[in-house]
């Protein structure tokens, strides 16, 4: 068969809904991607090496917070959704879309383990007209430079027996304005037929592709998102130690620059940057840029910045509990939120965890109320971590502690309540505007 013959024969099958999808990683990325196919009556089959993930979405449940459980229940009973373990079964579906992690290692470079060991099953399995298309965020390059030579060691030829493209996740969990099917989808091929064809695939099921020359250029799209907003994260925490240093309220002055109708686009300080795209992705295109002689300034300053957050939030309750005659060492302390953003479960790369681990080194009694995070075990940023499960947020609960900590402003939280009892308020997120006697803003 022909090169023109594979890419006709899976083009109808996309177009006719026929091309049986597979997706990599069920995770925030992967599941709400395999729903919004197998709502567009395309046979959709995961993988995951979670056997209790697979387990529940092969029931119908949804583990996912913010998904709509009804849409997952619905594509399960239907038969368009179903998932495995078993990756010798990636020679079924027709496309591939990769959604697997990509961390940092403690030096903060690339840890590519898990895209090479996903590359490593394809490879194994991989039959002429295949469609791979990795979605994980990762550096300039990595389709072409990694996956795809990776797979072409199989005697097969990219853009001849199988095709390849990037296209980065742009997921903001508990977004309610956007999500998988309406944010434009950013496609890159490693060839013309490959990008054809990868484009043909989103458009089935995401409202605006975005269509660029190559792989590399979607590496780089994604990756420059969130520099962007990694950097101005850091200016605007910048900007609130030096403006608390001049008795100036960095929320008033959000507030008013923000009626400002062009030129100011405004980013929210906080405890620390968090989530799995934010404080990793910067860093792939540092380690990416230092092979070509290039020092990130701005990239590697963000970073510092924002990783100093942590601390200057502890700096904060150490100041207030000694002013009223108490130490960090026995203090009772509720961390009030431990998802890296409002009104979500996902806890990745979270500062709650930073600071919980800090403050248990230090001697605290430590609890903690989060109405979308019931219990938390073991993590990769806190291996030691006690098992703890989220305490009630009642009158007694709230007198006893010697300090409550705002780390994450859910929307369900009595902020009120709160303020009535509570014997110390570490504000990191501006929940409370006006002065408080009882609240220090961090």
């Amino acid at each position: 068969m022909t090169m023109v013959n594979y890419k006709n024969n899976l083009m109808k099958k996309i177009q006719n809904a026929d091309a049986l999808i597979g997706v990599i990683g069920l995770g925030y990325v992967g599941l709400p991607l395999a729903l919004a196919y197998a709502e567009k009556n395309f046979n959709v089959l995961g993988f995951d090496i979670d056997s209790q993930k697979i387990k529940a979405l092969n029931s119908g449940q949804n583990y996912i917070s913010h998904m709509d459980g009804k849409k997952v229940t619905q594509v399960v009973q239907a038969k368009k959704l179903s998932a495995t373990t078993d990756f010798s079964r990636l020679s079924e579906p027709d496309a591939i879309i990769i959604c697997v992690p990509t961390p940092l290692t403690q030096q903060l470079d690339p840890d590519m383990s898990y895209i090479i060991k996903t590359t490593e099953q394809i490879k194994k399995c991989l039959r002429a007209g295949q469609l791979i298309v990795l979605e994980s965020t990762t550096y300039p390059g990595t389709t072409e430079e990694l996956v795809k030579d990776m797979l072409e060691q199989t005697g097969m030829i990219c853009g001849r027996d199988f095709y390849m493209a990037f296209s980065p996740e742009r997921e903001d969990p508990g977004n309610k304005d956007f999500h998988t099917t309406n944010i434009p989808k950013i496609v890159g091929g490693v060839d013309k037929d490959s990008g054809d064809l990868a484009q043909a695939l989103y458009e089935k099921a995401i409202q605006q592709t975005v269509r660029v020359g190559n792989a590399r250029t979607a590496e780089a799209v994604k990756l420059t998102e969130n520099i962007f907003r990694a950097i101005n994260i850091a200016m605007v925490n910048e900007l609130k130690i030096i403006y608390e240093k001049m008795d100036i309220d960095v929320w008033e002055v959000l507030d008013a620059a923000s009626t400002k109708p062009f030129g100011f686009m405004r980013f929210n300080p906080g405890p620390g940057w968090g989530g799995h795209c934010i404080p990793l992705d910067p860093f792939y295109l540092s380690w990416k840029a230092r092979e070509c002689g290039i020092d990130t300034k701005f990239i590697e300053l963000a970073g510092e910045v924002n990783r100093l957050m942590p601390g200057y939030i502890i700096d904060k309750l150490q100041q207030a509990l000694n002013e009223r005659g108490k130490s960090i060492k026995g203090s009772k302390l509720m961390i009030l939120g431990l998802a890296y953003k409002k009104d979500i479960n996902d806890t990745r790369e979270t500062p709650a965890f930073k600071i919980m681990r800090r403050l248990d080194d230090m001697g605290a009694k430590i609890s903690y109320h989060d109405p979308f995070v019931p219990e938390i075990q073991h993590t990769r940023q806190w291996p030691e971590a006690p098992v703890l499960k989220s305490q009630p947020l009642t009158e007694k609960n709230i007198t006893a502690k010697d300090a409550i900590m705002i780390i994450t402003d859910h929307t369900p939280v009595d902020y009120k309540l709160i303020a009535k009892h509570a014997k110390l308020i570490i504000d990191s997120r501006g929940v409370y505007r006006k002065p408080m006697k009882n609240v220090v803003k961090a």
